[in-house]
């Protein structure tokens, strides 16, 4: 019997709190923070706001797998620091992805309300039609940065282009790029017709 590989788990939340008390809230996502990095498996946090002087706030935090993701969810260090911020600070939605394979679930689907039973995601697509779509995304941007870098650095050592590219790149690729070409393509990748609405 063959063995699935574990899949690193993002968790993205979403919070509110009041913006006079941005000092607060930052103090106490640090306190989450360096509690979980505490345990086996966590690969990672960080938070933004949405707009200066928001209220608004979107944590995310990645483990290895389900598992150890499981263990930090399930811990009395997470439950008293979630309880230490009751009446401060409102949870409004969680967001799981799983790799990369992650973007290319259906929008608004891999949202589960605060304190839900975890939920599956609904299928990927075929693994084909990821392949194009990462390459349609990466192709372009590939390009443009071989030839940025060629015109602009071209003494620096090929090593060390590969790595400002990479370095550039994969948060673009990530953050910007996979998300909208992902949302463009849904009708695609999910087999339904142009045009239909996957929210």
């Amino acid at each position: 019997m063959t063995m699935t590989p574990a899949s690193p788990v993002t968790v993205s939340v979403a919070r509110r709190t009041d913006p006079a008390r941005t000092q607060e809230m930052v103090a106490w996502m640090r306190a989450g923070t360096a509690l979980a990095e505490a345990f086996p498996g966590f690969l990672g946090a960080g938070w933004v706001r949405s707009a200066p002087g928001s209220g608004e706030w979107h944590m995310l935090y990645r483990f290895a797998d389900d598992e150890t993701l499981r263990r930090w969810e399930e811990s009395p260090q997470r439950h008293w620091w979630l309880a230490s911020a009751q009446g401060v600070v409102e949870h409004t939605q969680v967001e799981r992805r799983t790799g990369v394979e992650g973007w290319f679930s259906r929008r608004g689907q891999v949202i589960e309300p605060v304190n839900a039973e975890p939920t599956a995601p609904p299928p990927s697509p075929p693994r084909w039609k990821q392949a194009v779509t990462i390459w349609l995304a990466f192709f372009p941007l590939s390009l443009t940065a071989t030839l940025l870098t060629g015109q602009f650095i071209p003494d620096v050592p090929v090593p060390a282009r590969v790595l400002i590219m990479t370095l550039t790149l994969t948060p673009l690729m990530t953050y910007v790029v996979l998300p909208r070409i992902t949302h463009a393509l849904g009708w695609w990748l999910h087999g339904r017709s142009p045009g239909h609405s996957t929210r």
